[in-house]
């Protein structure tokens, strides 16, 4: 759209804003058929309330396994542990197989973005990774950032990502990106984001402690960019029953969200949601980055690349929608 003033042509600026919706729930846990009609239940409730794009929690798909063993100690795994890990293997979401097809179909059919935090299975090796999908009702997916550094015991289930799943995509909800978790406090990390041009900050998580909303109040602040922030609500009786006598000393509440919206200039647009499920919903005005910036841009004004100079090995280009 565009007018004319004194016969010279100027651009009519329109506002670009999307709704948001941030997903704190409990999957089905282990049950990945169960999660998918979870999900799909969710997504078309909150696309018919005007979500645009939902993000949910961190390895939704099958389900962030706090307070597991896998029966292993140092210098030591058990046969029943090997069992869990065999049912959390087969589980876990497969993006060359039929599990994707799923979430491609279901984009496409209620017109909504997906980001989809899942135990990702490596077809060929069967290496699992914990991962976040992207997924648009136009193209699918898009592409799969997988954690680089899983924390603790983490890191004897998930394997770790690369530069290569360092990655951002322009669509048309404006550009996405992230890290998971821990991966936040990786300097480096969230400076790849930002040296994008990274918009909307996705940050799945399993992290409930309150500190957790100063770090990601940091992350919108420092990158300028609407940060979503989005942890599961689970108690210990979510769990199958198989599952809850091995957890005998947990508590029953055993993450009790935090899951928040924040603008660009660190402000609590919606949440901190806690002890409870539910969705958080915002409508973003991407306009506000811009305005942000005015006294801050870390990949402009205020990066003096005369002293610093910044380098990821092999992270991609960003992918346009």
């Amino acid at each position: 759209m565009s007018r004319s003033l004194y016969g010279l042509q100027f651009k009519t600026i329109i506002p670009m804003k999307v709704t948001v919706g941030v997903v704190q729930e409990s999957p089905v846990f282990f049950n990945k058929t169960a999660t998918f009609d979870k999900i799909a239940k969710i997504s078309k409730e909150f696309a018919g309330k005007g979500c645009e794009v939902l993000v949910f929690p961190e390895s939704f798909i099958p389900g962030y396994p706090r307070g597991f063993t896998f029966g292993a100690t140092v210098g030591n795994r058990t046969p029943e542990g090997r069992e869990h890990f065999l049912e959390y293997s087969k589980e876990s979401f497969d993006p060359h197989s039929e599990d994707i097809k799923f979430l491609e179909d279901l984009s496409k059919k209620l017109d909504v973005y997906l980001i989809m935090g899942v135990t990702e299975k490596e077809s060929a090796s069967g290496t699992l990774y914990c991962s976040v999908l992207y997924i648009t009702p136009s193209r699918g997916l898009l592409g799969i950032h997988r954690k680089l550094k899983p924390t603790g015991t983490e890191r004897l289930i998930w394997g770790e990502g690369s530069g290569e799943s360092l990655v951002t995509f322009q669509t048309k909800k404006g550009k996405l990106g992230g890290l998971i978790c821990w991966e936040n406090y990786m300097p480096q990390a969230r400076m790849a984001m930002y040296s994008k041009g990274v918009e909307i900050y996705v940050a799945p998580t399993a992290d409930a402690r309150d500190s957790w909303i100063d770090t990601l109040r940091h992350i919108a602040l420092e990158g300028r960019c609407f940060v979503l922030g989005c942890n599961q609500y689970f108690r210990r009786s979510m769990y199958p029953e198989s599952y809850q006598k091995l957890l005998p000393k947990n508590p029953d509440l055993i993450c009790r969200g935090g899951s928040v919206i924040i603008s660009p200039l660190g402000e609590i647009i919606a949440g901190p949601l806690f002890e409870q499920q539910g969705v958080l919903i915002a409508e973003l005005d991407l306009d506000d980055i811009v305005r942000s910036k005015l006294d801050f841009d870390v990949n402009g004004h205020y990066a003096r690349p005369d002293i610093f100079e910044f380098r990821v090995k092999n992270q991609p280009d960003t992918i346009i929608e």
